[in-house]
């Protein structure tokens, strides 16, 4: 009998999918179409609050097509906070309203086939990897705007049956399967639950992208691989975007949600999300990986943080996205070196290969600047703690002068941090870098500015600035040059770029 691979279970999903009968919503009084918009807008901010449990997240999705009109989504400890759940939202008046087509239950879940060690010896294994699986088993719902769910299985057919193959053929499958996804890496974050004995397929996937077209990319190169074309089974797809809470009645009047009520980033939910959750760990990632841009360490004191809320709020209203404050999902360590370029690389590499061991870790690389005088380490991390452990280590790589955010004496310091840009416009991206380059050299307040570049990968770099003062940079993110550089930069950048702010 082939062996079966343990298995560690953790939150009870529910995908709660709702139809609109829209006749008897546009033949309503006001009154009673009042009422069903204040009851269910309170019904989902208590869930996204999870007042209903001690733990867990929910969230709300409008669907695209015939099969339903909203998703709502809930992670919770128990099969009773979800039953719970779906019985309240009946309670409003928006439920008079609505039918349930679908729905589907399941429940976060790892497995033998990826981390061995969890299973065979559990106290042996380090904090990271523990963070790593209890963030799998207790996962925020992820901040992606766009999301995807489908149920999937296993074929058991007569010519190809998972289920008769030997444990290492699986899992070498397995591997492979996630190898396709390290593709993704920051542009799609997922959540797996097993939904065997639960429901009619064996698991629920959901994916979580700013991109929707990221979506559909990794559904389809995940297609040729092995695990999938000869032994995967798929149910019906779903695809919608999230919106916050309060933003349900422009939803249900055919405005476009979210609204600009909604942060900065186009994440709806605000400061709100993951509020009495009872953890602070990353959320799932996309097939074993995740996200790319990211967050940068400057000062953690008070002031520090407000003055990064100042500088986006500035640029908010000139219609440039500046990121998001300490938090964020993952976080970067960036350290600058004057160590020979290939000698910094090939110490990197060594250190690259022990972090991909931990499943927190998003992305380590090399970017050196134009000039040539220094280069720049960044790693990526799931959480803040494992990014600083990553610190230590990469602090005693071979020529490091400064870690970004805490340069003495520097200054005011921003980080556009990264722009990928389109093959054909690698040149004019070059090009127009050095006329700002000019322009800088002008500036009052300005110190230096380098474009750092991927020593393995030419279209991702990043534009790191040091400056007298904030109110120097601030007076060239004001400048007419720099917003047509923005104007531009839409149309050659292959994703949209984060501007870090390093105090």
């Amino acid at each position: 009998m082939p062996e079966a691979p343990p298995t560690d279970e953790g939150w009870f999903v529910l995908h709660d999918f709702r139809t609109v009968d829209w006749d008897a919503w546009r033949d309503a009084p006001e009154y009673e179409r009042d009422r069903a918009i204040a009851e269910g807008t309170e019904y989902l901010r208590r869930h996204e609050e999870v007042t209903d449990a001690e733990e867990g997240d929910s969230a709300v999705f409008s669907v695209l097509g015939h099969k339903a009109d909203l998703l709502v989504v809930h992670f919770r400890p128990t099969l009773d906070d979800l039953s719970r759940a779906e019985r309240q939202f009946e309670q409003t008046a928006l439920a008079a309203f609505t039918t349930q087509p679908t729905s589907y239950v399941s429940v976060t879940e790892i497995s033998g086939y990826s981390t061995p060690e969890y299973f065979e010896d559990p106290e042996s294994v380090d904090d990271r990897l523990r963070e790593y699986m209890e963030g799998k088993l207790t996962p925020d719902i992820p901040d992606g705007e766009y999301v995807s769910f489908y149920p999937m299985s296993k074929r058991r057919g007569e010519e190809h049956n998972w289920y008769d193959l030997d444990f290492e053929e699986r899992a070498d499958m397995m591997e492979t399967h996630a190898e396709t996804g390290k593709a993704y890496a920051g542009k799609i974050k997922q959540v797996i639950s097993s939904s065997v004995g639960f429901d009619d397929y064996e698991w629920g996937v959901t994916l979580f992208s700013d991109e929707p077209t990221h979506i559909k990319d990794i559904v389809y190169d995940m297609r040729f691989d092995e695990v999938s074309s000869k032994y995967g089974e798929f149910g019906q797809f779903y695809v919608g975007r999230r919106f916050p809470p309060a933003d349900l009645g422009a939803y249900l009047e055919g405005e476009g949600v979210p609204t600009s009520d909604g942060d900065e980033s186009g994440h709806p939910h605000g400061e709100g999300h993951g509020r009495g959750h009872g953890h602070e760990h990353g959320s799932g990632d996309a097939h074993g990986h995740r996200g790319d841009h990211e967050h940068a360490h400057g000062d953690d004191s008070a002031d520090a943080d407000d003055e990064d809320g100042d500088i986006r709020e500035a640029l908010a209203d000139m219609d440039i996205y500046a990121g998001q404050p300490h938090g964020e999902d993952v976080y970067a360590t960036v350290l600058y070196s004057e160590a020979d370029t290939d000698e910094l690389f090939e110490e990197v590499e060594g250190l690259r290969g022990n972090f991909e061991h931990y499943g927190t870790h998003v992305k380590t690389a090399v970017y050196e600047a134009r000039n040539g005088d220094r280069s720049a380490v960044v790693s990526i991390w799931d959480t803040q703690s494992a990014a600083e452990t990553a610190a230590g280590f990469l602090s005693d790589l071979p020529g490091i002068v400064a870690r970004a955010g805490e340069e003495s004496g520097s200054g005011f310091g921003t980080m556009g941090m990264f722009y990928t840009v389109k093959p054909e416009f690698r040149e004019d991206f070059h090009e127009t870098f050095d006329e700002v380059e000019g322009l800088l050299a002008g500036m009052e307040g300005h110190q230096d500015t380098d474009l750092m570049v991927n020593v393995e990968d030419e279209n991702d770099m990043f534009i790191a600035s040091q400056w007298d003062a904030r109110e120097n940079a601030m007076a060239f993110f004001r400048s007419e040059e720099f917003s047509e550089t923005v104007k531009w930069g839409r149309d050659v950048l292959a994703d949209r770029p984060r501007h870090v702010f390093l105090a």
